[in-house]
């Protein structure tokens, strides 16, 4: 039987079962319960939570954000990094302290950053040449980006195991803990003061070096006239800028805000903490399902491959978004409904939701939309940049949606620039998650 038979089949007053059924469904086989959702009940209203499928009603969701809030997240993320944007719709807090982070994470710096990525990535792997193997999720998933936060956001951390247990405990139960088990959250909790603790002593660190430079590690810059323009070497381009930039939290730490804008030190701790929790896990699991969906199409890989090799990044990532698009890192974000809402007005499938519902907004499944995505289960790069939800959608898109669209695919290719990279037959090959939903170990094979 299909989902919704299977559903419709339980009685109405056994509600645990309809919801563990649905549950599965999400878990397990998200591209097949939503395909059928898309095509017979796209708005789909269970005991506990609302189900939406649809490209247009997703948007129309996620573009509401009076009606359908982030309030849910509130209550994990302030008693762990303090009172933050990302649990905010529409309030001075969350417009000031995006805009001000927007201008801390400068457009300009994406080509220092993507040549970052490529290098550390590329001396991971050849540290692991010798064995003929590396696993992909702790070794470069997530390896990278720590690395990124530590050189690029100004945040290195204690050590590498610290840091990736702060991203990990954080994620889990903010994003994660669906049944809010307390456990989970008491160790993000305790992360949090951790993290507050060690940001709050590197802050006076930063601040007490106002005006040196931050961010010149593993980056070839030279002098070239008296008003300190230097140029840059990023592969077969050349960039001149008017110095290197600072590491973000230097920026934050060595900026002077005007009296009446009220953007204190604790502000700026709540925000690079959040640099590291919004980047690593995320990121990881990015470019690890991206790299095994581009692996196993063997009709594709020659083609990525070309472009890799011939440093085309331009057609290069096209792949890497359409790969992540069979499997993305989220298929789904969550909202709540503030006040009753009718979505899909005028339509065939309106539907009255309830306030006080949880809502599912199905970035996943409007990516397979076929009114909007042409051929959707065909994989093709001449998609436009709209047909793509991987860092959300309307007021709470991903701050770092930037840095991680340089990140991820410049990790993947130095991945497949390595001779003979393949999957290793067998179960050895195939990305394990360990009972969870995120990838906890995934190994490849590739050449010296």
């Amino acid at each position: 039987m299909s989902y919704l038979e299977q559903y419709d089949s339980i009685p109405v007053d056994n509600v645990a079962e309809k919801v563990k059924l649905v549950n599965q469904g999400i878990w397990t086989d998200w591209r097949g319960l939503f395909k059928e959702l898309r095509e017979n009940r796209p708005i789909f209203v269970t005991p506990k939570f609302v189900l939406v499928s649809l490209f247009p009603d997703v948007q129309e969701v996620l573009s509401r954000s009076e009606v359908f809030s982030v309030r849910l997240f509130a209550p994990k993320m302030d008693p762990v990094v303090g009172p933050c944007m990302l649990a905010r719709d529409n309030t001075e807090v969350n417009y000031r302290e995006k805009s001000i982070m927007k201008t801390m994470l400068q457009l300009e710096d994406l080509p220092i950053v993507r040549k970052m990525a490529g290098e550390i990535a590329k001396a991971a792997l050849d540290k692991s040449a010798s064995t003929g193997k590396i696993e992909v999720v702790n070794e470069l998933g997530k390896y990278v980006p720590v690395k990124i936060c530590g050189d690029y956001f100004g945040f290195p951390g204690p050590n590498l195991e610290t840091m990736y247990r702060w991203a990990k405990t954080t994620q889990d139960d903010m994003f994660r803990n669906l049944t809010n088990d307390p456990k989970i959250h008491e160790a993000s909790v305790q992360t949090g003061q951790e993290m507050r603790n060690y940001l709050a002593e590197l802050l006076q660190q930063k601040k007490a070096q106002k005006g040196k430079t931050a961010l010149e590690k593993g980056i070839s810059v030279t002098v070239t006239t008296p008003n300190l323009t230097k140029e840059i070497s990023l592969g077969n381009t050349t960039k001149s800028i008017t110095s290197a930039p600072k590491d973000i939290f230097s920026r934050l730490a060595t900026t002077s805000f005007a009296s009446d804008i009220p953007f204190d030190e604790s502000k700026i701790l709540t925000n690079m903490a959040m640099l590291l929790i919004g980047s690593v896990e995320t990121t990881a699991q990015a470019i690890t399902q991206t790299l095994e969906q581009i692996l196993k199409r063997r009709d594709i890989l020659p083609k990525v491959l070309a472009a890799a090799q011939s440093n085309d990044n331009q057609t290069f990532d096209k792949y890497v978004w359409e790969a992540l698009r069979f499997n993305p890192f989220s298929p789904f974000v969550v909202r709540f409904c503030e006040s009753d809402y009718t979505l899909a007005p005028g339509t065939p499938r309106a539907t009255r939701i309830p306030a006080k519902s949880v809502v599912l907004a199905g970035l996943g499944s409007a990516m397979f939309d076929g009114a909007v995505v042409v051929n959707p289960d065909d994989f093709s790069v001449e998609r436009p940049k709209y047909n793509y939800m991987h860092f959300g959608y309307g007021h709470h898109t991903c701050l770092g949606e930037h840095v991680s669209g340089v990140v991820i695919p410049e990790v993947i290719k130095q991945i497949l620039l390595r001779p003979s990279v393949k999957l290793i037959p067998g179960e050895e090959g195939k990305i394990d998650y360990q009972g969870t939903l995120i990838p906890q170990r995934f190994v490849i094979a590739y050449d010296k």
